[in-house]
This record gives C-alpha cells, sequence and structure tokens, in this order.
C-alpha cells in the first residue's frame, strides 16, 4: 500500500482530480463531444431567462446573471468533481444576495462573493466535503420549501406591476402588508403577461416537455410587448438592457473594515453553496449511475466563486435542475457544461439589443413556476407522517427559513436532528448478561427476542459475562453504566463483550476505563472482548491497559483464560 495513500484511503490525486481529466483519460471522441455540444446547447436556453430572473430577483442586474452562469458555470465544469453539474446562479440564494445588496451594497456582495470562494476552496482542501453531506435530508427540504415561498412572494410585485410608494421589504412578515396596501395599483398588463408566461411554461412541459418551455415563454412575451409598446416595465426601461460582452476582471473593493462587516453573508453563501452543490451533485449520481469527488467539487465551487466575483458575478452554486436537464439531454462529460457557458455568451453577444424588451412580469412567472417545482410536495407530505421527530426538524426549518433567517434554519435543524437522531440511537444499545436479558433504559424489560449466553457461563459464579450491542457513545452510556454498575461483588473475574459494538466514541472509553479501575482495587480480573483492531487501540489509547485488563478475541477464549487464572490464583493461596 502506497504511503501517499494511507491506510484505506484514497490518494491527493483520487481526491481532487477534476472529472475532465477522468473523462479524457478514458477516451473522447466525436460521438461524446457531439452529445455535449446537444446537451450543452439545450442547458443554455434553459439557463438563459433563467440567469436573467434569478439576478433580478436577488437585486443585481440581468447582465450580473448572465456573467455569474457563463464565468462561475465554466468554471464550475472545469474543475469540478462531477461529471454533470451546472453552475450558475441559483434561486437558493435570492433571499441572502438580495439582503446583502439590501445591507452592503454591490460592493459588498462582489467582496462577500469572493470571500466565499475563499472558504469554499478551504473547505474542499481541508476535506469537508464528506461532513456537509451529513445534512439530514427533512433539513433540506425544509430550508427548500421555504426558500421557495419566499421567491415567490419576492415576484408578487412584479406579478401583479404593484406601485409601491417606499421600499420593498425584505421580511415577509413585513413584506405582506406593504403589498396588500399597494393591492389598488394592479397593472392589468402586466398580470396578464405574468400569467401568460405561467401558462406557456406548464402548458409545454405537459403537451411539448422536450421544447424550451421558459425560453418561448420570455420570447412570447417579449415580442408582444414590443409589437404592441406595451407600457409595462422591461429590462431595458429597468436596467439600459445588458452589455453584448462580458466586463474586464476587477479585484472587488477590499479593506479590512468591509471583510468584517460582509464576513456573516460570506459564511451563509459558503454553507448554502456547499449544501446545494452537493445535493445537486447527488442528484446527478442517481440519475447517471457515476459518483462525483465532493471535495474536488467544493474546491471548483470556491473557484467559480471567486472568478465570477472578478468579473461581476454573483453567488455560484450547482444547480439541480440544469444539472437534471444536462443528465436528460444525454450529455457524456464535463465538456458539456463549458459548452453551456459558451453558448451564453454567443446568445449575449447576438442578442443582447433584444433583451431590453423581456418584461419583467414574463420573468416573475418564470421564477413562480421555479418556486412551485422547487417544493418537493410529496417528500414534506411523506416526512410530516413518518415521524413526530422528522415532521419537527421540517417544519422547524422551513419555519425558521420563511420568518427568521435562512442560516439559523440549517444550523437549528441540524441541531435538532442530531439530538433526535442521539435519542433514537440511545435507545438501540443493549446489554446482555448470563442472567438473561437486560436493556439498557428498561433494566427490568423481557425481551423474547434475544438469545441469553450459554447456560454453561451462568453456572460459574466467578465469573459475569456482560455483551454491549448497538452503538457505544455518549447518548447510551448513562443507562448502559446504570446496568453495569449494579453488578455483584462476589466473582473473581468480568469479562465485557465488545464484538457488537461498531463504534464507540471517548465517553464509552472513559466509563469502561471506570469500571476497570473499580474492578482493579478489588483484584479482579477484566476481560474486554473486541473483534475490532480500532476498538483495542481506541481503549488502550484511553488507558484500559492495567495489569489486569486482557484483551481477548471471543467470550469462550476469556472464560477459558480466567478459569486458568483464578485456579492458579486459588492453588497459589492454598500452596501458601
Amino acid at each position: 500500500m502506497s504511503a501517499e495513500r494511507g491506510i484505506g484511503g484514497p490518494t491527493f490525486a483520487e481526491l481532487f482530480t477534476p472529472k475532465i481529466i477522468t473523462v479524457l483519460r478514458e477516451g473522447y471522441g466525436p460521438a461524446a463531444l457531439h452529445a455535449d455540444v446537444i446537451a450543452g446547447l439545450t442547458v443554455a436556453i434553459v439557463a438563459l431567462p433563467l440567469s436573467m430572473a434569478i439576478a433580478i430577483a436577488s437585486g443585481a442586474s440581468p447582465a450580473q446573471g448572465l456573467y455569474t452562469a457563463i464565468v462561475g458555470g465554466f468554471f464550475v465544469s472545469l474543475l469540478g468533481g462531477s461529471r454533470f453539474q451546472i453552475g450558475g446562479p441559483a434561486g437558493a440564494f435570492i433571499v441572502l444576495v438580495a439582503a446583502t445588496v439590501q445591507a452592503h451594497g454591490m460592493d459588498g456582495l462582489l467582496l462577500a462573493t469572493f470571500l466565499s470562494g475563499l472558504m469554499l476552496a478551504a473547505a474542499g482542501l481541508f476535506r469537508l466535503g464528506s461532513y456537509i453531506k451529513l445534512i439530514p435530508y427533512p433539513v433540506t427540504i425544509g430550508f427548500t420549501a421555504g426558500i421557495a415561498v419566499i421567491i415567490f412572494t419576492s415576484q408578487i410585485k412584479e406579478l401583479f406591476g404593484l406601485e409601491l410608494t417606499g421600499g420593498e421589504p425584505g421580511e415577509i412578515i413585513e413584506k405582506i402588508p406593504v403589498l396588500w396596501a399597494a393591492r389598488d395599483t394592479i397593472t392589468p398588463t402586466a398580470t396578464v403577461l405574468a400569467l401568460a408566461s405561467i401558462l406557456i411554461i406548464t402548458g409545454l412541459k405537459r403537451f411539448r416537455p422536450g421544447w424550451p418551455g421558459m425560453l418561448i415563454a420570455v420570447a412570447v412575451t417579449a415580442l408582444a410587448t414590443a409589437l404592441f409598446d406595451l407600457p409595462i416595465a422591461t429590462i431595458g426601461s429597468k436596467f439600459g438592457g445588458i452589455p453584448s460582452g462580458l466586463p474586464m476582471p476587477a479585484l472587488p473593493a477590499i479593506s479590512m473594515a468591509k471583510i468584517v462587516e460582509v464576513l456573516p453573508s460570506a459564511l451563509s453563501f459558503a454553507l448554502l453553496g456547499s449544501i446545494e452543490s452537493l445535493l445537486s451533485a447527488v442528484v446527478a449520481d442517481g440519475m447517471s449511475g457515476r459518483r462525483h469527488r465532493s471535495n474536488c467539487e467544493l474546491v471548483a465551487q470556491g473557484v467559480a466563486n471567486v472568478a465570477s466575483s472578478l468579473f461581476s458575478g454573483i453567488c455560484v452554486t450547482g444547480t439541480i435542475a440544469r444539472t437534471a436537464t444536462n443528465v436528460r439531454a444525454g450529455a457524456r462529460g464535463p465538456a458539456a457544461g463549458m459548452l453551456h457557458s459558451l453558448f451564453l455568451l454567443g446568445f449575449m453577444m447576438l442578442a443582447a439589443p433584444l433583451a431590453a424588451h423581456i418584461p419583467l412580469a414574463a420573468l416573475a412567472g418564470v421564477l413562480a413556476v421555479v418556486s412551485w417545482n422547487m417544493i418537493e410536495k410529496h417528500a414534506f407530505v411523506l416526512l410530516l407522517r413518518a415521524s413526530t421527530g422528522d415532521a419537527a426538524v421540517l417544519l422547524a426549518t422551513f419555519l425558521l427559513t420563511v420568518f427568521r433567517d435562512l442560516t439559523e434554519a440549517i444550523i437549528v435543524g441540524f441541531a435538532l436532528g442530531s439530538v433526535l437522531f442521539i435519542h433514537r440511537m440511545s435507545k438501540a444499545a443493549a446489554v446482555e448478561t448470563h442472567h438473561g436479558f437486560v436493556e439498557a433504559d428498561r433494566a427490568d424489560d423481557d425481551r423474547g427476542d434475544r438469545t441469553p449466553y450459554d447456560e454453561s457461563a451462568s453456572s460459574d459464579p466467578d465469573i459475569i459475562v456482560f455483551r454491549i450491542a448497538g452503538v457505544f457513545f455518549f447518548g447510551a452510556a448513562a443507562t448502559i453504566g446504570s446496568v453495569l454498575d449494579r453488578i455483584s461483588d462476589s466473582h473473581k473475574a468480568l469479562i465485557v463483550d465488545l464484538s457488537a459494538v461498531p463504534f464507540l466514541d471517548a465517553t464509552a472509553a472513559n466509563m469502561l476505563e471506570g469500571l476497570a479501575s473499580k474492578e482493579a482495587t478489588r483484584h479482579t480480573l477484566v476481560y474486554i472482548v473486541a473483534t475490532s483492531r480500532e476498538i483495542r487501540d481506541y481503549l488502550q489509547r484511553h488507558g484500559i491497559d492495567t495489569p489486569l485488563v486482557f484483551h481477548a478475541s471471543s467470550i469462550e477464549q476469556a472464560r477459558r483464560d480466567a478459569h486458568a487464572r483464578i485456579l492458579a490464583g486459588k492453588q497459589g493461596a492454598e500452596t501458601g
């Protein structure tokens, strides 16, 4: 085994080699390139209206959304650990980006994006990708549904063409009364165009699923706006259109005071970006049968965010909908994602004048459909019915996302899910003795499904055998300890069988060390039966290595050795 690899672990190259290198090594021919060209074009058609809509909803310009998809998306595919990941602006970031722009301005947003990129790259290099994927399923469903609700409420103004006398509040509790108060300012034309956009997208999805519904909806409404000179807000009237190329790269304005100011936003971007991108990569794995490299993916996301900020782009992450479209379109490798970025750049250079006629109401309709599709309705209902614990985690995450803060929602949801898991695992731990079965948290329970030890063990009053089953950790230590504390003083040897323990932690090791020390004061032999070498080494590192503590590979071996030592001790005492 190579020293570079370490004991049972992959090498650095295996962890961080971009998937495009893997694809090229396997052989990449004209057929694969043709498939990637078709897939890249398909994804670009989907990404064009979506990138602009997400950027506008985030408080940025439509051009910044395109910069993000072009620059960030290119680096996500070039350096990423997934064959099919498509990067770009994501709906999940709308809330955070809009809040950052409102609090710190566009310069603050670019700096926060830059810093979040450095954090993501560092997280990947420190191999934290496998830990980020441990976010509980109810948490991901809850915060995704919460984000969808916030996205929809953020588009109500444009959906109905409302005119607000003051600014639109960011908090949903404050937003709804303000929107309701402006109900008399509804613009019928905007409402009709938004509804038309929604109907075109949903109708084509049902009857012509292969057609680019979002692009067609935006094109039709833009054509109607231009032909009939409709008096509604458009990209041109609000933003002056979009440029026909990328800006020159430039570092965001950096100062220590500004870094401290935007650091919380950068942390939120990095946390959500890592979760969203790895979740998207997992979805791609499930659709394609491939496996992504999570740490390599985080490094790529980090580089992509840094690059995006240099070109005035906003946050980049892996996008589930566009990644799924890429897989369904027959992509063979990361080249499809890189081509998607190049196609977007081509569209931007050729069609920039036409984009000025796109009505904001139509883009709001696009986001309304996106928010509806983001809610995994079947999974949401299923989790509500599954168990009280799952429902509590789901609802806590959902409600905190909608009414408080996304980062707070993820932290609370993760903590609540962890506590519930610890509680469940502590219930699974049990202790068997030669006197029968004693469950850790219900010592008087009679469990007929357990098989007691051989009766020959119980016929020897000098030896007591305890068998601990399940994960032996701090959550179960107290209840297991209460059983071990009831050991009588009449025995001369104690056998603790850990062969059914897959894992134990420092609390469990400390408990066993205390038990061994207690038995040592009575000159009692203690045998630890553990089939795992890792567990034996871990216990020895925690001081369970006294002269009266022995390690055995089986209960029978421990009993034979204990018998021999007890007999030798008795004979020695008689001789003396």
